[in-house]
């Protein structure tokens, strides 16, 4: 049975579960209009995931056919994966940021083989070792994951065509590059101090620390700084004080201020736990093996460790860019050192 819940002013929420993943769910937000709900997020496409759907639309007093339009905070599956099947069961339109419709469409056209060798090779260059990289190798037998094309694009800063509410997006790059909270820049029903409400996805969660992720175009070989975007987005939010906090796991929360501050101040210091590690130069395969996390390295499963890997990467980026640390001529696989 679906897990819903009533926030007040013509917002619910509904827990769709993520298969086999610790997370458990995802909250899909129901936002009534002027010409029939839309959706914040859809959830994972997984049948399962799209029977509890269905349900809970039903018990939020709607059906998935009468879903006008469908706004995704960001790409990742457990948030657009399902948004296709809507569209097909209503007609809905679908809202994604044009910097996560260019990853969608480079998950549609390449070929899974070509992402698994540009993987590969991203991992040696981190250092990893070859046990790890491996598996990539291995022909692929899994369903591709192809998700749904957007409708139309989230235009940072611009209402969204909501008739009869008024929610403004908000760029929030560091999780992915075009994740967007969304801001409801209506009262709050209970009158709780503040500006309204905030739809936050993944960029802000009550007690889990984001992933900062890298997805870079292969073909393109600017340098990005994810890290840094994520920190600056979150000093935006903080300037937004919205009196609660809408997010897409866990529950609702109030005082983002201090959830701010407490993301801030872990990733400082993280970035100083790295100076301190990288007294001797480092891969950032070695730099993750080393870095602090909620289990010891050995615990860390496989597709888990490839995260860390990004995370550490992300990390030196910030530190290579601050003039914190830098990379060592002639190492290969690249090293790093603080300076």
């Amino acid at each position: 049975m679906a897990q819903t819940h009533d926030h007040g002013g013509g917002v619910r929420s509904l827990q769709v579960p993520i298969p086999d993943n610790p997370l458990g769910h995802t909250l899909v937000y129901v936002v009534d209009t002027d010409r029939g709900p839309v959706l914040i997020d859809t959830g994972w496409d997984d049948p399962a995931s799209w029977d509890t759907l269905t349900d809970g639309l039903i018990a939020c007093g709607t059906a998935v056919s009468e879903i006008h339009g469908i706004v995704v905070t960001h790409h990742h599956p457990d948030h657009h994966g399902l948004s296709g099947r809507v569209r097909e069961a209503s007609g809905a339109w679908i809202a994604l940021h044009e910097a996560d419709t260019a990853v969608v469409r480079r998950t549609r056209t390449a070929r899974p083989e070509q992402w698994f060798t540009y993987m590969a090779a991203k991992l040696a260059a981190a250092g990893a070792p070859e046990e790890h990289i491996a598996p990539l190798r291995t022909p692929y037998t899994r369903r591709p994951y192809s998700p749904a094309l957007p409708d139309r694009p989230i235009v940072p800063g611009e209402l969204l065509d909501l008739p009869g509410r008024r929610l403004r997006a908000v760029w929030t790059p560091g999780h992915t590059p075009g994740h967007v909270c969304l801001h409801l820049e209506e009262e709050h029903p209970a009158r709780l101090p503040g500006h309204g409400r905030l739809f936050s996805g993944d960029h802000l969660l009550p007690g889990i620390t984001p992933h900062i992720g890298l997805y870079e175009d292969p073909a393109d070989p600017t340098p990005t700084d994810p890290l840094g975007d994520y920190l600056a987005s979150l000093e935006r939010v903080a300037a937004l004080a919205p009196a609660e906090i809408l997010p897409a796991h866990q529950h609702a929360f109030t005082d983002p201020g201090d959830r701010v501050r407490a993301l801030l101040d872990h990733h400082e210091t993280r970035l100083r736990e790295l100076l301190a590690l990288l007294a001797e130069p480092l891969t950032a395969w070695q730099l993750a093996t080393r870095m602090t996390w909620n289990r010891p390295w050995d615990r860390i499963p496989y597709a888990s460790r490839t995260i860390a890997v990004s995370e550490a990467e992300a990390h030196l980026r910030r530190l290579v860019k601050q003039g914190r640390a830098e990379p060592v001529t002639g190492s290969d696989p690249v090293t790093y050192v603080a300076v």
